[in-house]
């Protein structure tokens, strides 16, 4: 098990790093002002607008990093710095949302997928864990190693559901940036040196998702051979 400590240990090092970096790239980004002047909220609106989406609402939301695109009530919904400046990072962060809100209108298969995952992950999110070890415990302490065992394999089963979440989602963001940067290539929204910062930032945003995937299928294999070994 000692293994799965380190590998944790290394996966946390790594998130801490790439997040790290993350704040570094947007933070130098931020400080670049676009040519054609544009804030976050006329990117976004020119780029739904280019794709034919006309019934989403681009709106500022409080807080850092805060930026989503909702799909219940569609509206791209962007943090009060992104939503306001004009600079690489605030493109970049614009059009990466309204790369969801595309999907959502193109019926993208891996975004549909992750939205109807939604409701079971945030009940396994509350859950799994609490059930991982009181299952655990129930069959140390009481003996009752069939009942404890059931009950952490249900925690399990939804680890696995936040796990296979973790990984759809990997598409879901890769594609969404992707979109993102052709439609500003495309559309010669940026100069070659801002393409190259935006897609410079969209990058290492995606690598926190891949680490997290990482992290969450590490921690599935951890706990479900610490279940299985129960048995034993």
């Amino acid at each position: 098990m000692i293994g799965f400590y380190i590998l944790i240990g290394i996966i946390s090092l790594i998130s801490w790093l790439i997040s790290n970096q993350l704040k570094s790239k947007f933070a130098y980004y931020s400080k670049i002002s676009l040519q054609n002047g544009l804030s976050g909220k006329e990117v976004a609106e020119k780029m739904l607008h280019d794709n034919g989406i006309y019934d989403v609402k681009v709106i500022s939301v409080a807080g850092k990093l805060t930026d989503h695109y909702n799909p219940l009530n569609k509206t791209v919904n962007l943090s009060e710095i992104v939503y306001t400046q004009r600079n690489i990072s605030s493109a970049a962060v614009a059009a990466h949302e309204c790369g969801h809100a595309v999907q959502h209108a193109k019926a993208y298969k891996w975004l549909t997928m992750r939205s109807q995952l939604v409701p079971a992950v945030n009940i396994s999110s509350k859950f799994s864990q609490w059930l991982v070890f009181g299952g655990l415990i129930l069959g140390a302490t009481s003996g009752k190693v069939g009942l404890g065992f059931i009950i952490a394999v249900i925690g399990l089963i939804m680890m696995a559901i936040a796990t296979i979440f973790s990984f759809i989602t990997l598409p879901v963001e890769y594609d969404a940036s992707n979109r993102a940067l052709v439609w500003l290539k495309t559309n010669n929204m940026l100069t070659a040196e801002e393409q190259n910062g935006a897609k410079d930032a969209l990058k290492w945003a995606a690598r926190t998702y891949l680490v997290a995937a990482l992290g969450s299928l590490a921690m599935l294999l951890y706990w479900g051979l610490k279940i299985l070994g129960s048995r034993n």
